[in-house]
């Protein structure tokens, strides 16, 4: 070969690497000037509503607290509602975020609710507050805290709880302000026993709903007469777990209607979305050929629907994450009063809102394709079984009066599916079809018959694996140290 030539090559390749970083350099920059440019005009709209007055400082700081929480939000927690569907294909990231954006703005501004509780989950009791100005001190440390630990989880590449992350900075900030005697420690255990119910709870409900499609549709001789059979009523199944969850959990801030009636809505949404999708999946699923990229197809309509409602759902509720504490600074500020639940004005609501869909543009790809791809691989009969144990997770805990993380729920249904097919594929009957060396149209290979590797191929990343369960156990304690320190900080400073 000739040296020349090869020395150009060599040189050429280092050229498009200073390139390629180049371009990524650059885009973060963009990504943190516009974040910059966001948090600016929360200031702005913050120092127009307040005017000027002996607390406007205070509060134009917490708007930009509020805001820097809210992008954090949207770079980190929103990845849970659509990554699944990204990661099946069913949408392209563009697309994901569009949508993302839209229904979780859409969530909070019209189901966000104008009153929220200023202490998160009830952990501590304002009634032993000395007096507003420990509160604000305390509220501040706590936004501060819980804002930099999402952002240092969303750096590594953890979806983490961001509701846990506010416990533990309002826990941090009430003990270091008052004491130990602070804290609720009953709703404490309940928030810590959580972070086991919620993840198993979610990866176990995924798991037996692949489990069914698997041995229901992927694994009989005839795919599509089996799926014409049964993609109806599973469908009509997370139209109505939909229907549930968004009657419950969805509106709950604006509207909490009796038992009976959230039955009859669930069940009226059944019965009328199985006799619109028979008739469709009908059509649909003629002249397909009988193998898995056909079933495919018909998941992607469902699951583009869920990460809307999905993330509908999140902006209603985890938007009182970025604005509760923020409004009840500005309570405090202006009445002097501590209130265990405060009006939230609109231009608050306005920063939280668009504070989380900006994140979700700017940061949320970084966790969108962890949680679609990087932990186990993804197709649309996975992510379908994910987002529907998301929402029955979601509806079973809030019966059962668990304060669970739909991050955790998520991320766990992710977790379920990845080691069930790992135990599937080594365990059951799957594994004599492939000794014998009968062909499989799935893609959880490729597999040869009678290959060594087939008892030892995991499917689930144990270094992702690892490293987000570590971030779930150390956040709560973590945010709460982290908020302790920065509220001596703030008070030493005064």
């Amino acid at each position: 070969m000739n040296p020349t030539k090869q020395s150009l090559d060599k040189d050429l390749e280092k050229l498009v690497h200073v390139e390629a970083a180049t371009r990524q350099t650059s885009s973060g920059l963009v990504s943190h000037g516009l974040a910059l440019v966001f948090l600016g005009v929360s200031a702005a709209l913050a120092s127009i509503q307040i005017g000027i007055n002996a607390d406007a400082a205070l509060i134009v700081v917490a708007a930009i607290l509020g805001g820097y929480m809210a992008l954090n939000i949207g770079a980190n927690d929103v990845a849970n509602n659509v990554g699944p569907a990204v990661g099946a294909r069913a949408l392209t990231l563009v697309g994901a975020l569009t949508i993302a954006a839209i229904f979780e703005t859409a969530g909070a501004l019209l189901a966000g609710g104008d009153v929220v509780a200023t202490i998160s989950k009830g952990i501590i009791d304002p009634s032993q507050v000395e007096d507003s100005s420990t509160f604000v001190w305390a509220m501040m440390a706590a936004l501060i805290a819980s804002a930099i630990w999402v952002n240092l989880a969303t750096a590594i590449g953890a979806p983490v709880s961001t509701t846990h992350a506010v416990v533990g900075g309002v826990l941090g900030a009430g003990v270091a302000a008052v004491g130990f005697s602070l804290v609720n420690w009953p709703t404490v255990g309940a928030i810590a026993a959580s972070w086991v119910i919620s993840p198993f709870l979610g990866g176990l409900i995924a798991a037996l709903f692949l489990a069914f499609i698997k041995l229901n549709i992927i694994y009989k001789d005839d795919k599509i007469a089996a799926a014409r059979r049964w993609v109806p009523l599973l469908v009509a199944i997370m139209a109505a777990t939909f229907a549930c969850y968004l009657t419950i959990k969805g509106f709950k801030r604006i509207w909490k209607p009796e038992l009976w009636m959230v039955v009859a809505i669930t069940a009226a949404v059944f019965a009328l979305a199985w006799g619109v999708i028979h008739p469709v999946i009908k059509h649909q699923s003629r002249n397909m050929e009988n193998r898995n990229q056909s079933l495919r197809e018909l998941f992607r309509i469902p699951l583009i629907c869920s990460a809307a409602l999905l993330s509908f759902a999140h902006g209603a509720n985890d938007l009182a994450n970025a604005v509760g504490p923020v409004a009840a600074i500005v309570h405090s500020a202006q009445s002097g009063g501590i209130a265990a639940k405060v009006a939230v004005p609109f231009w608050i609501l306005l920063i939280g809102a668009f504070g989380i869909s900006l994140g979700l543009f700017l940061y949320g790809p970084k966790l969108i394709r962890m949680v679609g791809s990087r932990i186990t691989k993804m197709n649309p009969m996975r992510a379908y079984c994910v987002a529907l144990s998301a929402a029955i997770t979601v509806i079973i805990a809030s019966w059962l009066g668990l304060p669970v993380s739909s991050t955790h729920i998520a991320v766990g249904a992710v977790f379920g599916v990845g080691f069930f097919r790992e135990i599937f594929t080594r365990r059951s009957k799957r594994r004599q079809e492939i000794i014998r060396g009968r062909p499989l149209d799935d893609d959880d290979g490729p597999w040869q018959a009678g290959a060594p590797e087939l008892r030892y191929r995991k499917l689930v990343r144990r270094s992702h694996f690892l490293t987000i369960i570590a971030a779930w156990l150390i956040t709560v304690p973590a945010a709460a140290i982290l908020s302790a320190l920065i509220y001596y900080g703030l008070t030493f400073a005064r």
